[in-house]
C-alpha cells in the first residue's frame, strides 16, 4: 500500500479530452468533412468528445485505484500487469461499444477495420498517457519520501539532542550539590557564596538549554562565572589559564555549556588541592578549541556517570558534525573541541 498522492491534472484532462475527441476521429477516417452539415460535425465531435471523457476518467479512476493499493517498489511486476490489464480490457470494449453505437446512430454500416483501428489507436494513447501518469505519481512520491525522510531526521536527531540535554542537569546537580556538601562543612561562609553563584551558573544553563549553537565569547563569559564558582572551593589550587586570540571569541560558533562540561571532567576526576595543585589551560588551534590539564587522578572515584565526554562528544556530533577528541600524552590529558566559524 503506497502513500495517496495528490496529482493536480484538471488543466492537462480539459485540453488533452478536447484534443483527443478531435484528433483520434480524424487520424482514423472515422469524421471526414465533405457534405457534412455544421450541426452534424458538432454533435458528431460532441460524441467523440464523450467517449474520450469516458476513456480518459475512466482509466484515471482504475490507476488512481492500483496506485493506492501496489507500490512500485515493493510488487512492480503485478502493477504493470493490472496497469496495462486495466488498459486494455477497459478501453478497448468501451471503443469498441461506442463506435457501434455510432454507426447505428449515423446510418452508417460499422467498418469494423475502422473500429479496430481506432480501438488500438486509443489503447496505444491510454497507455502513453499512463505512463506519463505514473512518472508524476514517481517524481512526486519521491519528493514527498525525501521530505519525509528529512522530518524524520530532523525529529530523531532533535530528539536525541534533547535526551543529551536533559543529561545535562543531573550531572552538574550531582557535582554542584557535592560540592556545596563540602563546603557546608569547610567554610560556611564560602558555601553561601557558592549558593549564590551557583544560582547565577545554573540560570545560563537554563537559558541557554535550548540553543543549539551560541558564541565562543558568550561561553567565556559564562566560563568565568563557573571558574568563580569553583575558586570558592578550591581557591588557587586550581588556575585556570587562556591562551585565546581575542579576534576569535566573536569569530566561532560553540554549543553551549561544552567548555564548562570539558572543565567539569578535569575537577571530577583529579585529585586538586594546596598539594596536588591544578592548571588547565584552554588554547585554540584553528577551528579547534584544546583544553589540557595535567593528570592527577583521584585515588577513589565514588561514583561516576560516564555521561560526561561521552554526552559532549555526541552533542557535537549532532550539531557540528564531527565529534570531540580526547588523547592522553605522557601526563597530560587534552581535549579539542571543534568550533563552527561564524560567517562560513
Amino acid at each position: 500500500m503506497s502513500d495517496k498522492v495528490d496529482i493536480n491534472d484538471k488543466l492537462v484532462r480539459i485540453i488533452g479530452i478536447q484534443l483527443f475527441g478531435i484528433v483520434i476521429p480524424n487520424a482514423t477516417g472515422l469524421v471526414t468533412h465533405e457534405d457534412r452539415s455544421v450541426f452534424y460535425l458538432f454533435a458528431t465531435y460532441g460524441y467523440f468528445m464523450l467517449i474520450s471523457f469516458l476513456i480518459w476518467q475512466g482509466n484515471r479512476f482504475i490507476l488512481f485505484k492500483l496506485e493506492e493499493k501496489y507500490n512500485w517498489f515493493i510488487n512492480p511486476t503485478q502493477k504493470v500487469i493490472m496497469i496495462l490489464g486495466g488498459n486494455i480490457f477497459y478501453t478497448a470494449p468501451l471503443v469498441i461499444v461506442m463506435l457501434y453505437a455510432w454507426y447505428t446512430f449515423t446510418g452508417a454500416p460499422p467498418s469494423w477495420d475502422v473500429i479496430k483501428l481506432t480501438s488500438i489507436v486509443c489503447v496505444v494513447c491510454v497507455v502513453f498517457i499512463t505512463h506519463a501518469y505514473e512518472t508524476t505519481f514517481l517524481i512526486k512520491q519521491r519528493a514527498s519520501d525525501i521530505v519525509k525522510g528529512e522530518k524524520q531526521d530532523k525529529a530523531r536527531i532533535q530528539a536525541q539532542l534533547e535526551a543529551l540535554k536533559n543529561q545535562i542537569d543531573p550531572h552538574f546537580m550531582f557535582n554542584s550539590l557535592n560540592s556545596l556538601s563540602y563546603l557546608i562543612d569547610e567554610n560556611p561562609e564560602k558555601a553561601k557564596a557558592f549558593t549564590s553563584s551557583l544560582a547565577e551558573v545554573y540560570r545560563y544553563i537554563l537559558s541557554n538549554k535550548d540553543q543549539r549553537l551560541v558564541l565562543l565569547e558568550d561561553e567565556l563569559l559564562f566560563l568565568n562565572k563557573y571558574l568563580s564558582l569553583l575558586q570558592l572551593r578550591f581557591g588557587h589550587s586550581l588556575d585556570v589559564s587562556f591562551k585565546l586570540k581575542k579576534e576569535i571569541e566573536a569569530k566561532y560558533l560553540i554549543p553551549p555549556i561544552s567548555i564548562f562540561m570539558a572543565i567539569e571532567n578535569v575537577v571530577k576526576h583529579n585529585e586538586i588541592s594546596k598539594k596536588h595543585p591544578m592548571l588547565v589551560q584552554i588554547s585554540n588551534v584553528g577551528g579547534l578549541l584544546c583544553i589540557e590539564n595535567r593528570l592527577q587522578k583521584k585515588r577513589s572515584l565514588q561514583h561516576s556517570s560516564k555521561i560526561g565526554l561521552k554526552n559532549l562528544d555526541e552533542r557535537f556530533k549532532i550539531i557540528v558534525g564531527k565529534g570531540i577528541e580526547t588523547w592522553v600524552d605522557r601526563d597530560t590529558f587534552k581535549i579539542q573541541l571543534p568550533m563552527l566559524e561564524l560567517n562560513a
